[in-house]
């Protein structure tokens, strides 16, 4: 059975036994240690073609593996065929045309390193270890987002397999419903071999930096921060991100385990640091370091504070920061659990919300902001505190919020809440679902049930 799979992929197939099986199966969030029964890392669409139809016939769960990025840990099972796409990493920049093309298996750091030797970039999560295309089909958002949109919004052609092992290309002219499904849609509707991407003049050099105050006083600050960022231009964003400070040497040693507000910021003009002066001098900073950047050293920002480790994710879409979600802030951040744990509010509207609601999957075009506590930890004895922790901040802030939710934040036991990412979407993603994959072969995901 194995060799026949062997014998029709160009790439490898891993055994249990193999080596480099371990490695092939590992997943960022650690909390997840599953054992498929075979990986199938792919080389090319013929070999995805193969791999898909080898599961049909066996009648093998499948699931997809990109960069392996995963709260949920969707993209390996216990059991089944893990379809591998780290191998398939070209990338090819038309900077003429303002596009790249990108294969399934590309990483953003790697995204990013290519389009910027031609001082073009697209709008990429924050964290350089997240593949592409898993990012795109969930919608994608980052520092450019308010002024380029979300990843989804500049795809502007997809390859893939479909369920029944056939290649196809969704674009505004081909496939067209496919192409409105993909983008924002997740892994359920094929696995993306390719994907052509819109590119936007940014760098070399940005402005950005952190300004970290003690959270002693963190309802005032955020009440500035949200006064600021209800005028700020679409070229400048800022996370107001929450955390216990490193015992490392950047800091004075008292504050090492203190709770602190930091404001994370970017804006696309590196001579702008006038503008971010109102975040500035509103007490005695800990850190205050605002300056020029290579754009590529920026989006690599965050990767160190998200090593490898146990994870669990909790979001809400907001429609504005109340006092209400301030004082619930206030409240518990200061018994925050869990090392790399931090909580952050990432500001929405711009170009998001000039988009209509409909044109894509993606629903959270009408929040102000999307609120994530991301709860991070190395032990598992912690995994019932931590947990607790964060479930219980959770659902205090949810009286405060739409209702909604970004897909790609979804926890692993939050399946109930994949309807309520899509809103009125969900309906016309659930006949899609049953037209282009009706036995549900692509389910291990945020996964939306034929209608």
């Amino acid at each position: 059975m194995t060799s026949d799979l062997a014998a029709s992929l160009q790439g490898d197939v891993l055994r249990p036994d193999d080596p480099g099986f371990d490695e092939a199966r590992r997943l960022w969030n650690v909390r997840f240690d599953r054992r498929p029964d075979l990986i199938a890392r792919c080389t090319s669409p013929a070999d995805v073609v193969a791999a898909i139809r080898f599961a049909r016939k066996q009648g093998m769960q499948l699931s997809v593996k990109g960069g392996g990025h995963s709260y949920a840990a969707n993209s390996v099972l216990n059991g089944g065929l893990v379809i591998d796409l780290s191998p398939m990493r070209g990338i090819e920049v038309s900077a003429s045309n303002h596009t790249v093309r990108v294969e399934g298996g590309v990483i953003c750091a790697e995204l990013d390193a290519a389009t910027q030797v031609h001082g073009l970039a697209t709008p990429l999560p924050t964290v350089s270890s997240v593949g592409v295309a898993g990012a795109a089909l969930g919608g994608g958002s980052g520092y450019l987002s308010r002024k380029h949109g979300m990843l989804a919004d500049n795809v502007v052609s997809i390859d893939l397999v479909t369920a029944d092992g056939a290649q196809a290309t969704a674009s505004a002219e081909e496939n067209p419903d496919l192409f409105w499904a993909l983008r924002g849609g997740g892994g359920n509707f094929g696995v993306v071999t390719s994907m052509e991407i819109r590119l936007h003049q940014v760098g070399p050099e940005v402005l950005s930096g952190q300004i970290i105050y003690p959270f002693d006083d963190a309802g005032r600050l955020l009440q500035t921060f949200r006064d600021f960022m209800s005028h700020a231009p679409d070229e400048f964003q800022c996370y107001p991100f929450m955390f216990r400070v490193p015992p490392i040497e950047v800091f004075p040693e008292e504050t090492h385990g203190q709770p602190v507000l930091d404001f994370v910021l970017y804006h696309e003009d590196p001579g702008a640091a006038d503008l971010v002066s109102p975040l500035r001098g509103l007490g005695e900073p800990i850190l205050d370091v605002v300056a020029p950047a290579p754009y590529v050293d920026v989006q690599r920002g965050f990767d160190a504070n998200l090593p490898s480790g146990r994870y669990y994710s909790k979001a809400h879409s907001l429609s504005g920061i109340s006092d209400e979600v301030i004082d619930t802030v206030v409240e518990f951040i200061p018994r925050m659990e869990g090392a790399f744990t931090a909580a952050y509010f990432e500001p929405l509207g711009g170009a998001i919300g000039r988009i209509p609601e409909s044109a894509t999957p993606y629903a959270g075009r009408e929040a102000s902001y999307g609120f994530h506590c991301l709860a991070g930890w190395v032990d598992a004895s912690e995994d019932d505190s931590v947990m607790a922790w964060a479930s219980e901040f959770h659902e205090a802030i949810a009286p405060h919020a739409t209702g909604g939710v970004y897909v790609n934040l979804i926890a692993d036991d939050e399946g109930d809440r994949i309807p309520a990412a899509y809103g009125d979407n969900y309906a016309r993603l659930a006949q899609l679902k049953r037209q282009w994959d009706p036995e549900n072969l692509f389910r291990s995901n945020y996964n939306i049930a034929p209608g």
